[in-house]
């Protein structure tokens, strides 16, 4: 019998339109927790509903509600397996009015995944004092979730495109803020990825070959 693999929850978190469904969703499907048929289907159904390029994040809305509305309401959770890990992801909603529902969601998970859009204008939205980036890292630390990932999402959306330099930026500013709230950056990993062409998500992207990687420091 081959070694037991572990069980780990991992909380999806980040300001609303960070791109935390499409992500989820793509991971998930990247991970094979969901079939090709299936995604197939679904894009599709977003097709159908004017709303294609949502087909990773239609994984995760499953709520027929939700999708009209283009918003996560309820947590949703999914399974997969890694080499190493069982994994359930948990995509706790973004809008102010689902707190609540994050509140229930993060208090189980082991690691929580900080989703921050790159775009002009769209990582400032979420940091700012009335953005959900600075309230659900607090969140998350406050409910004991002490491993964080933040994951720099729309890289493809930056000027230029996969741009280091902003990478560099939003990661100063975020560690600077989860610094404060208690989280130590060094032991933080930063990730630029794309959630809907799927850079860095499994695999190097070679649109970013600046990225070598993360280790942790202690």
């Amino acid at each position: 019998m081959g070694k037991e693999k572990i069980h780990i929850n991992i909380v999806v978190i980040g300001h609303v339109d960070s791109g935390k469904s499409t992500t989820t969703g793509h991971l998930i499907y990247k991970c094979g927790g969901i079939d090709k048929r299936t995604i197939e289907k679904f894009e599709k159904e977003a097709q159908e509903m004017g709303k294609g390029s949502f087909k990773y994040a239609w994984v995760l809305d499953k709520l027929k509600a939700e999708r009209e509305r283009g918003i996560t309401i309820d947590i949703a959770l999914w399974k997969f397996e890694t080499a190493k890990y069982y994994v359930t992801i948990i995509d706790a909603p973004g809008h102010r009015d689902f707190i609540k529902n994050m509140i229930t969601g993060t208090s189980q998970a082991d690691c929580a995944v900080l989703i921050v859009a790159a775009g002009t204008g769209e990582f400032e939205a979420g940091i700012s004092k009335n953005g959900q980036t600075r309230e659900h890292a607090l969140l998350a630390f406050t409910l004991g979730v002490k491993q964080l990932i933040v994951g720099v999402n729309k890289m493809d959306s930056t000027e230029p495109p996969y741009s280091e330099s902003r990478f560099e930026e939003i990661k100063k500013e975020v560690s600077n803020y989860i610094k404060k709230i208690g989280y130590n950056p060094a032991a933080v990993a930063f990730v630029p990825i794309s959630g809907w062409h799927g850079d860095n998500m499994l695999e190097p992207s070679d649109k970013m070959p600046w990225f070598k990687g993360w280790a942790i420091e202690r």
